[in-house]
Order: structure tokens, then C-alpha cells, then sequence
């Protein structure tokens, strides 16, 4: 799916399918991190199962009011453990599957918010697209 961008001096995810995001009309095939800052930061996080509280800590350096979870294909919700670093902070968490993540990122990143896209690819849809 194609999508627009209503502001250009952010990094906007422009498109999506199974196994893949492109920011900004760049594809991506890995898991990465998406800021409206101007942030894009790969993410070493192959699939759901590999993630650890390492991942989510690691956002807390961007500063963001809200962390929207792209959690892959399909919605799964990560263990609030996984979480701790950010609630710790105070910073939101919204748990969706990764295309709906790309729209809920671009509609916050428009509006000027401090939105971080956490987006999960997973290894092995990637590679078969590829």
C-alpha cells in the first residue's frame, strides 16, 4: 500500500507489504526504528520472539511522548516486562500489527507529535519477498 505524507520535513513511511516498510520512498526489509524527529535506527530484532527489554530501552535515548509498536503481520502484545523501561518514563505505548502502526506513525508525525515508530519486520517474510 501506497501512502502520502501531509508533511515533508519529518521522515514519513510511504508504503508497506508483507515483509517490508520504505520511509521516505527508501525500502526497508528489517525490523527499524522510525522517528518524526528525522531518527532511523535499524532495530536487531528478527522476529516477535526475539524480542528483549534491550529493544524498548533502547527508544527511551529518542525522547519520544509515544512509542507506537508495529508488532508485525499481525497484533500480538508484548510482555509488560518487554515495557518496563518506557512506562518507567512515562512514555506511551500503542501495541498494533506494523501496517497499522505506519498509518497511526504518519498521522501523529503530521500533527508535529513526538512519535517514535517501533516497527517489527519479521526476518523470514522479508527474505521472501526480497
Amino acid at each position: 500500500m501506497k501512502l502520502q505524507p501531509d508533511r515533508f520535513d519529518t521522515l514519513a513511511i510511504t508504503g508497506h507489504g508483507p515483509g517490508w516498510v520504505a520511509v521516505n520512498g527508501e525500502p526497508v526489509r528489517h525490523s527499524l526504528v522510525v522517528s518524526a524527529r528525522g531518527d532511523r535506527l535499524d532495530w536487531q530484532a528478527a522476529n516477535f520472539e526475539a524480542l528483549t527489554p534491550d529493544h524498548f530501552e533502547s527508544l527511551v535515548a529518542l525522547r519520544p511522548e509515544l512509542v507506537v509498536f508495529g508488532s508485525g503481520e499481525r497484533l500480538r502484545f508484548p510482555p509488560p516486562a518487554l515495557l518496563r523501561a518506557l512506562v518507567g518514563q512515562n512514555i506511551g505505548v500503542e501495541t498494533m500489527d506494523t501496517p497499522a502502526a505506519c498509518r497511526t506513525y504518519n498521522i501523529l508525525a503530521a500533527e508535529g507529535r513526538r512519535v517514535v515508530a517501533a516497527l517489527l519486520i519479521d526476518a523470514e517474510t522479508g527474505s521472501q519477498t526480497g
